[in-house]
């Protein structure tokens, strides 16, 4: 952040924003636009301040008390002289706001000639830092809010996505008889805004708010006809960048590992009259088959669930990988202070500390003890950790698989449902871990573990609150390994902006946050547990193919309503389930199918359709389809219960069988999924659940609806299409002013 002496004046002077004429020469200081201008203080001579200015000219009053002066009618347009300015500023003195009002002048400044109105802004988001903001002007952005946000720092690639963003983007290109404006003059001023070097990065806590409205662009230039900068109430502490108190070596394996793979575990709070919840947690231990030491701590206890207890952490065999702590929130920093170094990662499992007002004090002297004692902690008021290839569950039943899905949950609870759900459906983890109230390592630690790990392909994220968002957001943005992530949000709540004093702050709710968030990272942002493990279960199974995002796709199964429901729902999507070309539907026809079926896509195919050949004229369908259509998924749709009482066979079998043929025999071809539907009946779910193992053992993903799918396949295009973006962005910088010429 580099000091600016009109700023610290400013707020020396007890004010909270930047009146307009200070606020445009921060600008002009970094080669933004603005009308030429002049300042007359109260009886100043008018014809000696509008020397060199040319009207018509805009006078507006300066004063701290009038944040919006239109409204205040305190600005007078297209005044033609000084005698004009003379009586301008008269009016404006007789406004009853301006009377009332501490009147620092008045600012005259030559009008800007017409053009296309915009609107840019900026609000600082309580996780990420500044966020900029472009939209339309006029009812554009005031009742239709077609606006676009992103986290600062922005790109040229950001910018140019911004403008072709908005609703009303064909404006820029001169749409409805007006003429095209300059689009580079508007990715520009933008960048001066909130790139890397821009106003908002530079001066990066100092403002509350921005509103550059309205800027004027024209066929050569954009301008910046009026300014307002907010101060925030003290000068912010920028959110960090991409570091951490961690240790350097904490980005790699080693760190981490006698967290995820411990030898030895120390269990505090069991008890030997009673079953807590740590006495669970030992039993599900030894359930697991966990083959390290597992210490029971207990003050007067010799032993507890069949293994001997130790009255310290002090007083354990060995030191202690990981501690599952249980215990009465007061007494655990005095635990951990007293571990003596002997104690790498404490799970603190109570609650009773940040979450709640009484608890903060105690929460930051968690931390401070566990420092002092030589460990980090996880939690508070967490659950704790499942980890498959260390012997380690707090849920019971838990897969022992370990799979390729690292998942971080600020919810206790949430994980355990997490690791259930997603157990039927079957995603298998490489790790899950309950962080809670983050009091020290968060969702960004295990975040930048999950990136290094080789065991993790693909990454989910429930998130409540992100501490120190710069680093999580940079992080997203720039991963040493290119892996999926998925994040479900909890807590997306606009209320903390109910009284922004901007335009900008009214319309950047925490959606916003997170909407800018997944798009400058291609991380996927979902709202639901079920569309959560869809979209893992997709990333587990399917190889992504950024050289070809997923947009067409094919659908084949039973069920016309079904069908045509189907297309609508892959269509909200953005996915096309298009006619095929005619050489296609020839060749389908050609096998002369039972009646009844229609092979245009969707290929509706019905019960004596499936049942051809026992099911495996499938291999005929889906070898013609991936030989001659236009095809990046294939998506094969069972009702299993218009099989019941039919007869002639059950061929869902060979038809997965055909599945994972086509797929051997086309590799790289499309995407394969498969929805199975039942009616309810425990006899077909559990035919469902058999079919559901049998297409998991193969590596297809199985969903239960068409809509399921359609929004895991959504999930998969989206981040197809950016790591695309990212490859694009590595060419030369000239794709970027070509893509320009394309985004209308």
């Amino acid at each position: 952040m580099r000091p600016d002496p009109v700023i610290s004046s400013t707020r020396m002077s007890g004010r909270r924003a930047l009146n307009e004429a200070d606020g445009k020469g921060l600008l002009a200081s970094f080669g933004v636009a603005v009308p030429r201008f002049a300042v007359v203080g109260a009886g100043g001579d008018i014809d000696d301040s509008l020397g060199g200015l040319t009207g018509p000219f805009a006078v507006k009053v300066l004063s701290q008390d009038i944040l919006h002066k239109s409204d205040a009618g305190a600005v007078v347009l297209n005044v033609a002289d000084a005698d004009g300015v003379r009586a301008a500023i008269a009016s404006i003195t007789s406004q009853p706001q301006v009377r009332a009002a501490r009147v620092d002048g008045y600012l005259v400044e030559q009008m800007c000639a017409p053009g296309l109105e915009i609107v840019i802004g900026a609000v600082r988001d309580r996780q990420f830092g500044p966020m900029l903001m472009v939209g339309l002007g006029g009812i554009f952005v005031e009742v239709l809010r077609d606006v676009a946000f992103r986290v600062c720092p922005i790109t040229r690639s950001d910018a140019v996505a911004m403008l072709a963003e908005l609703r009303g983007a064909p404006l820029f290109d001169g749409a409805r008889g007006r003429k095209a404006v300059d689009k580079t003059a508007i990715v520009e001023l933008l960048l001066k805004i909130g790139g890397e070097r821009g106003v908002l990065m530079v001066h990066e806590g100092e403002f509350a708010e921005m509103d550059l409205n309205p800027v004027i662009v024209g066929e050569r230039d954009a301008v910046v006809a009026d300014a307002r900068f907010i101060l925030t109430d003290t000068v912010a502490t920028p959110n960090a960048r991409a570091t951490s108190d961690v240790p350097a070596a904490a980005t790699g394996i080693e760190y981490f590992r006698p967290l995820f793979e411990p030898h030895t575990v120390a269990v505090l709070g069991a008890s030997t009259s009673a079953t807590t919840i740590a006495n669970t947690f030992l039993r599900r231990m030894k359930e697991f088959g966990y083959a390290g030491q597992l210490y029971p701590i207990h003050p007067k206890a010799a032993e507890i669930e069949g293994l001997p207890a130790y009255a310290s952490l002090a007083a354990t065999p060995e030191p202690v990988d990981y501690a599952y702590v249980a215990i009465g929130a007061r007494a655990i920093p005095d635990v951990l202070r007293q571990a003596g170094g002997r104690v790498r990662f404490a799970q603190v499992i109570s609650s009773g500390f940040g979450e709640v007002a009484e608890g903060v004090d105690l929460q930051a002297d968690l931390v401070l003890a566990a420092r002092t004692g030589g460990c980090r902690v996880l939690g508070p008021n967490c659950l704790g950790l499942y980890s498959p290839r260390g012997g380690v569950t707090f849920p019971a039943g838990a897969p022992k698989e370990v799979g390729t899905v690292g998942v971080v949950s600020q919810s206790g609870g949430l994980g355990t449902d997490i690791i259930k759900r997603g157990q039927w459906r079957g995603v298998r983890f490489s790790g899950l871990v309950t962080v809670g109230n983050s009091a020290d390592l968060g969702p960004a630690d295990m975040l930048e573990f999950y990136f290094a790990d080789p065991k993790t392909n693909v990454v989910g994220l429930y998130l409540e609150d992100v501490k120190d968002g710069r680093r999580f957001f940079d992080l997203l943005r720039s991963p040493p390994e290119r892996k999926p992530v998925v994040i479900l949000l909890g807590g997306r709540s606009s209320q903390g902006r109910a009284a922004a004093a901007s335009h900008t702050g009214a319309m950047a709710g925490d959606d916003r946050a997170w909407e800018a968030v997944a798009r400058q990272t291609g991380s996927v942002l979902v709202n639901t547990v079920d569309r959560f493990i869809d979209a893992l279960l997709a990333f587990q199974f399917l190889t992504l193919r950024p050289q070809q995002p997923t947009r067409r796709v094919a659908l084949f199964g039973n069920g016309g309503g079904t069908s045509v429901l189907a297309t609508d729902a892959f269509a909200e999507c953005g996915l096309d389930v298009a006619p095929f070309r005619a050489d296609t539907i020839a060749r389908l026809e050609a096998l002369e199918l039972p009646p009844g079926t229609s092979v245009a896509n969707p290929i509706d195919a019905p019960v004596a359709t499936l049942q051809s050949e026992e099911g495996r004229v499938a291999n005929r369908i889906f070898d013609i389809v991936y030989e001659s259509a236009l095809l990046d998924a294939m998506v094969m749709h069972i009702n299993l219960a218009a099989f019941v009482g039919r007869g002639g066979g059950d061929p869902v079998d060979n038809l997965i069988q055909a599945a994972v043929r086509v797929q051997r025999t086309h590799p790289g071809r499309a995407h394969f999924v498969i929805v199975l539907r039942v009616d309810g009946s425990p006899e077909l779910d559990e035919r469902r659940r058999r079919y559901r193992e049998m297409a998991l053992a193969v590596g297809i993903p199985v969903y239960d609806e068409l809509v399921d799918a359609a929004c895991a396949l959504r999930a998969v295009r989206w981040i197809e299409q950016h790591w695309a973006s990212m490859q694009s962005d590595a060419q030369p910088q000239s794709r970027a002013h070509a893509t320009l010429q394309e985004s209308a």
